[in-house]
């Protein structure tokens, strides 16, 4: 096992959801570094490093709820993905939303998978230590360093 420390940025209003993706990761056997951004415009003030986030790291991994406050996930997603800096960082959609439009959507801005909340709380932890086990060790990321 690596001791690499693996920064994933949680985009989430729900304080409680926040706290049960916490929850999940902290059994994880991974190194992590949870980050949490409130709304759209905090996580891309700090995608892009702006303001107090000037020294951020990038994360490795990003999960993105759609309902958020303001600009919503949609939107975010959108302009991470234009983003010739961030482009490559999976994004992953956590969210309630079963709609086949936010699905569809969603794919259609280059979203790297779509996962839908389950209600029953084993479950929920199940799926976020699944998710991020999945892209942070099975799944082959570029490391950023290297031009197109």
């Amino acid at each position: 096992m690596s001791n690499h420390t693996f920064t994933i940025l949680l985009i989430e209003d729900n304080p409680a959801d926040a706290r049960l993706v916490q929850e999940a990761l902290a059994e994880n056997k991974l190194l992590l570094d949870l980050q949490v951004a409130h709304n759209g415009e905090q996580a891309l003030a700090r995608l892009m490093r702006q303001g107090d986030h000037r020294d951020a790291k990038l994360p490795d991994l990003i999960l993105l709820d759609l309902n958020l406050p303001g600009m919503d996930g949609k939107e975010v997603l959108g302009r991470i993905k234009q983003d010739p800096d961030l482009k490559r960082i999976p994004v992953v959609i956590l969210t309630t939303s079963h709609a086949d439009r936010d699905i569809v959507q969603t794919y259609n801005l280059n979203a790297n998978a779509y996962v839908i909340k389950p209600l029953d709380f084993d479950q929920f932890m199940h799926i976020v230590r699944s998710t991020t086990q999945f892209w942070l060790t099975v799944a082959v990321l570029p490391d950023g360093r290297v031009d197109e």
